[in-house]
């Protein structure tokens, strides 16, 4: 029973043994067959990030490697082995992200005047100040999208310089940087002082004027909406509940009064009096009315 069990055992123990060189046989098979594959496909050297490139990174030696790369499969825009140094040589800056291992593309990169290569042909940047109020707390960053808002002094005479008015001067506004900031990675609110705003020759115009004539603020709206605001006018006045525009009044006219106030009569004024005569004379009433008679003297 012993000698059966002993048999049973050896034999799959042998078996096992043949399995596993078997098995490893084919497994190496399958690795020299995938190297001599690896091996008769065509490969080149194109330029990677050698570590993760922000926005504005400058690229050198110590952040961009060759690395083989196989020929059928190379990106459009990448740089191979002979233009690398060509590259390195420039002063490239990275306008886009650019992460650890993936190769630089000619659409990622620019030269140091970065803003402007972000620009269409048909557009202009434009910068406006604004402030922790009129810049939304920090919140607007690049990438956003705003609409900008002008409040002024409402014009004429009869205007007091309570009398304030807004409009929508631009709507849909795409902004490219933030002070110094054009990188859409850096999100944390921050106060601003300036912003720089993508707009049409005619808004640049429109920015530059309003920018003379009152406070501009931007209102920050959803990047998926693309309708237009709201255009009319609104004044300080209808924040009370009634609309006024003062008009231009002629000169000594009484000041204009706000619709739905009744306004006070003007009190009588009694006729002034003709200049008084010299010598003796009397005053003579008639009703509210005086007058001063001259009296001449005869005989005396």
């Amino acid at each position: 029973m012993e000698r059966r069990n002993l048999i049973i055992i050896g034999a799959a123990v042998l078996f096992g043994l043949v399995a596993v060189y078997f098995a490893n046989a084919w497994f190496s098979g399958v690795e020299k067959q995938q190297e001599r594959v690896a091996e008769q496909r065509a490969m080149t050297r194109i330029a990677v990030a050698d570590q993760d490139l922000a926005f504005g990174t400058a690229l050198s030696s110590a952040n961009v490697r060759l690395v083989a790369w196989p020929v059928d499969s190379v990106p459009q825009g990448a740089y191979r082995e002979g233009e690398a140094q060509r590259l390195l040589g420039e002063g490239k800056v990275a306008i886009r992200p650019i992460a650890r291992g993936e190769p630089i593309l000619v659409s990622r990169i620019s030269e140091r005047a970065v803003l402007s290569a972000n620009i269409p042909p048909d557009m202009r940047a434009v910068t406006v100040p604004v402030d922790a109020v009129s810049g939304v707390a920090g919140f607007v960053t690049p990438g956003d999208v705003v609409d900008v808002l002008l409040t002024r002094q409402i014009p004429g005479d009869g205007a007091s310089s309570d009398d304030k008015m807004t409009t929508v001067v631009l709507d849909n506004v795409q902004v490219l940087a933030v002070d110094l900031r054009a990188s859409e990675q850096n999100t944390d609110p921050s106060e601003s002082k300036t912003a720089t705003l993508m707009v049409h020759p005619e808004g640049a115009q429109r920015l530059a004027l309003a920018t003379q004539i009152g406070r501009l603020s931007l209102a920050l709206r959803n990047v998926e909406d693309p309708g237009t605001g709201a255009r009319r006018v609104v004044t300080s006045r209808e924040l009370g509940g009634g609309l006024f525009i003062p008009a231009r009044r002629a000169s000594g006219s009484p000041a204009p009064q706000v619709r739905g106030t009744a306004a006070t009569p003007p009190t009588a004024q009694p006729a002034a009096a003709s200049p008084r005569p010299s010598g003796p004379g009397m005053t003579v009433v008639r009703g509210t009315d005086t007058s001063f008679v001259g009296v001449q003297r005869h005989g005396y």
